[in-house]
């Protein structure tokens, strides 16, 4: 017998709902527990109970901020634990009965059926990689704003200045000098000389996470081969690694660039077929890492002989620069993807060629296919 558990988990509670296969019905065993460590253990007791029958348990939960603690909760006593896509997995949001109760009926009836999509949780080491990395994209955005803030400060007040002069500590401290050179600015000179001094702080704090990256990753063979492509630095090699973990759970390269949300909608109906836009499905900073990657690229004075770069130029002159570099970022995309399957260094010879441009029909197929 198999004991099918659906679980509907929030931050406080979770409620679960148990049937079998070889009853059409629920055993309408319905109940809340707590998500605290006697509730847990009220829940494990059961499921082990469940075990002692000789029994296998499956438990289905959907994807929320503290499914990784429950899973690895309810592994530990032996149960088989789904965790659900919420992206494919609508019956629960659409539903017009939505109640904790039905939800964990629902989860539970589609796991018995097996017919719930899963979602694929990363590995511990990843999740810190990913934290980091956020910690950092957050750090350097407050590190911008402050600088535009000194900026705006410096145009109403008729000096001029360019952004690039507060990049150094020697730009900053000339303009500090000309604000407290002035008895006019004497306030302003205040207010600038600590929004420097919270500049350099939060630059500190940005070098020690990168230096806590390059330490999580100095083995890494991942990142190992994707330093070596061409205009890739360490922040895009350490965000393509923790966003795609295991590249071999996609079977193609078309399929990592799905996953990437590169890829455009497709709306086949009858004889009509419509292409849109971009899915953007997938991580945002795993799409938005190969744009930077294309652009780092292109920055490369010797990459101009490079087919891809060369579609980008003849694209962008066709259809502009914003389609021509999702285009290019994609292609990047599947090119990463090989090159981390067959687990080789980036080939400069193999990227070299001479580019020869597709008709509408063909570059519709393409994309279609």
């Amino acid at each position: 017998m198999t004991f099918f558990i659906g679980v509907d988990l929030h931050k406080t509670q979770f409620t679960v709902h148990v049937r079998t296969e070889e009853e059409s019905e629920s055993l309408n065993q319905i109940k809340q527990y707590p998500t605290t460590p006697d509730g847990y253990a009220e829940f494990l007791a059961r499921i082990s109970r469940y075990k002692e029958t000789g029994s296998d348990v499956k438990v289905g939960v959907e994807s929320t901020g503290n499914t990784r603690f429950f899973k690895n909760q309810v592994e530990r006593s032996g149960a088989e634990v789904t965790v659900i896509n919420t992206l494919k997995f609508k019956v629960i949001n659409e539903s017009t009965k939505k109640t904790d109760k039905h939800d964990a009926s629902t989860i539970s009836e589609f796991l018995s059926k097996d017919m719930l999509p899963e979602s694929y949780l990363c590995g511990k080491e990843t999740e810190n990689i990913r934290r980091l990395l956020k910690s950092r994209e957050r750090l350097v955005r407050s590190t911008v704003g402050q600088k535009n803030e000194i900026h705006a400060l410096l145009v109403s007040l008729g000096l001029s200045d360019e952004l690039r002069s507060l990049q150094s500590k020697k730009g900053r401290q000339r303009i500090l000098d000309t604000l407290e050179s002035n008895n006019d600015y004497v306030l302003e000179a205040q207010s600038v000389k600590l929004m420097f001094e919270i500049i350099e702080r939060i630059e500190e704090s940005v070098k020690i996470i990168e230096k806590q990256l390059v330490e999580l990753t100095k083995d890494d063979e991942m990142v190992n081969q994707l330093l070596t492509i061409r205009g890739c630095g360490k922040i895009t090699a350490w965000t393509i690694r923790a966003y795609t973990e295991d590249i071999s759970r996609f079977a193609s390269a078309k399929k990592y660039a799905a996953f990437c949300g590169l890829v455009p909608w497709v709306q086949d109906s009858n004889e009509t077929i419509h292409h849109g836009k971009i899915t953007k499905r997938g991580p945002q900073e795993l799409r938005t890492c190969f744009v930077q990657l294309v652009l780092g690229i292109r920055r490369c004075k010797d990459t101009s002989n490079w087919r891809m770069m060369q579609r980008y130029e003849y694209m962008k002159t066709n259809k502009g620069s914003g389609k021509s570099i999702v285009a290019a970022a994609r292609k990047m995309a599947e090119i990463v993807w090989a090159k981390l399957i067959d687990k080789k260094d980036f080939d400069v010879q193999k990227m070299i060629g001479q580019y020869k441009p597709m008709s509408l029909a063909e570059e519709a197929l393409t994309a279609m296919n």
